[in-house]
């Protein structure tokens, strides 16, 4: 699929739907890692389950800064120019309301890392229109992040993210930080970390989740004591997996007339 944003920039995507379903199906979101990587239609198992089993339809943007489209695309969201590419976000969401067979009102997102930061963006700068918000090691403040990746890496990231100590960048950065919005979260939040991670520091999961339930509002925290950044061993990838596809079964629901499980 290919639809645009408002400033005509054309976001590549795949959607994976149900064979069967009566009746708009939910839809959940997943962002890419990277940010310079791609989304691919190879088989994953994530995916299947949620259209397969659980009647949803799956959407895998790619949006701008991602590989595979050439260097002019992928250099669309560097350093300050990452607050236009938020625009992206709305259209992936504008794009489902297009469709008929999805259900505008029940959209959840899923990332990791990048995509985690892209999670939380969604559920900061899109409030009204997710209902449930999965972030997997992702960065919740680019400031913060960038001073406290590991050491190797830091020069690396301000590449891409922009110079955290040119007070100008400082300022876009702080501006699209998720922490810094956290008044406007309304989805249910699930937040998953291993605490053993050189690039996205546990710090980026606990001040998030400190942020909102401040507020009050209740969040999902999984923090996985043996575990850097994602999750390899197969014990805490089930755990993990399933508690994922619990917490998005509470909040999105199942079709009418869906497959379900």
């Amino acid at each position: 699929m290919r639809y645009k944003a408002k400033d005509g920039v054309e976001v590549p995507a795949f959607l994976y739907l149900p064979r069967e379903r009566k009746g708009k199906v939910p839809v959940v979101v997943v962002f890419h890692g990277g940010p310079e990587a791609q989304s691919r239609p190879w088989l994953s198992t994530f995916t299947q389950y949620l259209a397969v089993e659980m009647g949803m339809a799956v959407l895998t943007p790619n949006v701008r800064g991602s590989d595979g489209y050439g260097k002019s695309f992928r250099a669309m969201d560097d350093g300050v120019k990452r607050e236009q590419s938020l625009a992206d976000i709305g259209a992936t969401l504008d794009y489902i309301a297009s469709r008929a067979e999805l259900d505008a009102s029940r959209v959840g997102v899923y990332g990791g890392s990048y995509g985690g930061y892209m999670v939380l963006a969604s559920a900061a700068f899109y409030p009204e229109r997710f209902r449930a918000a999965v972030d997997v090691v992702g960065i919740s403040s680019l400031p913060t992040f960038l001073r406290n990746t590991q050491a190797y890496r830091q020069e690396l990231r301000r590449v891409e993210y922009g110079d955290e100590r040119d007070p100008e960048v400082l300022k876009v950065q702080e501006r699209i930080s998720p922490l810094n919005a956290v008044d406007r979260i309304k989805a249910a939040l699930f937040v998953q970390q291993g605490a053993n991670d050189p690039r996205v520091p546990q710090s980026e999961a606990e001040q998030i989740v400190k942020a909102v339930r401040a507020r009050g509002s209740d969040v999902w925290y999984m923090l996985a004591l043996d575990e850097g950044h994602g999750f390899g061993k197969k014990a805490n990838r089930d755990t993990i997996t399933m508690a994922t596809f619990l917490f998005l079964e509470k909040h999105l629901g199942t079709p009418s007339g869906g497959s379900g499980r």
